[in-house]
């Protein structure tokens, strides 16, 4: 089977580029004191986790707890469930505790503290706990300068269910820079948060022995490491358009792609069609975004192989089933007959992955030997 054979649409995911990826990404903390503990929420597959663990200390990081649930199924078990805990996912939470997986929580509420601890008591368990901060996103998280801290410590440490182990933050806001000294230095706040977070707690006589940061972008631009212990990141295995273009890596980098076959020509609208539309590529406009050097629309149009872009041709427009090609002057319709096939290259991995049940996996321009790679979806 080769590309020419797979039912579109579908997802592309280049092994060759995901492990220069992962190792790159390893190598940058080697030696360091800090621990990388990837972020499958985007991957959400077992076959990467174990490209992505690979050389670090085999910890991951979770957004959903399905995700915890199938990574434990695959002997993965030390594991970050790093959104706000809510008391009706307790149960789902106390079952992997009980099963022997080291899962720790997250939380900036205090009533969330004091119904965890009531819950795991019930359940004559202790959930290990990271206080959730706001570095600058203004998403979640209480401020490392705030009383909020202090209180939401000594409530976690005190209480019977729950066990402080530290403090975790994300600096999401570093997908607003545009430059490399400008992410380096939100890289920075994001440090300073998390570290003076902890030392707070600390001179408060809690426990904070885990200080847990990360983004792709922070991640890969840091300035200092300094009082960290734990760096979470995901986007760097695959990467994307928007990634490429704040310089979180090269447009080769980027290592899955969607395939899509040409369906149509309209040369009275200088465009072609192709059988990608929203809900294979997603509707991220993310390069959309001021101070970016290209609008790709939704998505960058490659060659079949995957190595050379088609003549500036985009995804300029989407339908549920149908992606319009657009092209800066005359349409290249002899370069993309009907029936041929083209690789998009996403936005925004994290939404376009989403819309599949696993990747056809490809080692560079050898597509002679294609691996079908199961992922999870859902929560």
């Amino acid at each position: 089977m080769s590309l020419l054979d797979l039912e579109t649409p579908c997802l592309i995911l280049d092994r060759t580029r995901l492990e220069r990826n992962a190792k790159r990404m390893t190598r940058r903390y080697e030696g360091t004191g800090v621990q990388v503990r990837p972020h499958m929420k985007t991957a959400k597959s077992i076959s990467v986790g174990r490209i992505a663990i690979e050389g670090n200390f085999g910890g991951v990081t979770v957004s959903t707890l399905k995700e915890a649930e199938y990574f434990a199924d695959n002997g993965i078990n030390d594991i970050t469930y790093a959104v706000s805990m809510v008391p009706d996912k307790f149960p789902r939470v106390a079952a992997l505790i009980k099963r022997g997986v080291s899962l720790t929580a997250v939380t900036d509420q205090i009533p969330i503290a004091e119904a965890t601890s009531r819950l795991a008591l019930d359940e004559g368990l202790v959930v290990d706990m990271l206080i959730e901060l706001d570095s600058g996103e203004r998403r979640a998280g209480v401020l490392a300068e705030s009383d909020e801290l202090i209180e939401l410590g000594k409530r976690l440490h005190e209480l019977p269910g729950t066990r402080l182990r530290g403090v975790l933050t994300h600096a999401g806001n570093s997908y607003q820079g545009r430059s490399i000294e400008e992410i380096r230095q939100i890289a920075e706040a994001e440090r300073l948060c998390a570290v003076t977070a902890a030392e707070r707690l600390r001179a408060a006589g809690l426990p904070a022995e885990v200080v847990s940061v990360g983004s792709t972008p922070t991640a890969t631009h840091f300035a200092s490491l300094e009082g960290l212990t734990e760096m979470r990141c995901g986007v760097y295995m695959f990467g994307d358009v928007f990634q490429s273009e704040i310089q979180s890596c090269a447009l080769d980098d980027i290592a899955v792609s969607v395939l899509a076959t040409v369906i149509g020509h309209r040369p009275d609208l200088n465009s072609a069609l192709i059988d990608a539309g929203a809900l294979a590529l997603s509707k991220d406009r993310s390069t959309g975004a001021a101070g970016l050097p290209e609008d790709i629309g939704f998505g960058m149009v490659m060659d079949v192989s995957g190595q050379r872009r088609i003549d500036r041709v985009k995804v300029g427009h989407v339908y549920q089933e149908h992606g319009m090609l657009v092209s800066e002057g005359s349409f290249p319709f002899d370069q993309l007959p009907v029936g041929s096939r083209v690789r998009v290259l996403p936005n925004h991995v994290c939404m376009t992955a989403a819309m599949y049940d696993g990747y056809h996996v490809v080692k560079g321009t050898d597509d002679s030997e294609i691996e079908f790679w199961p992922r999870i979806n859902g929560w």
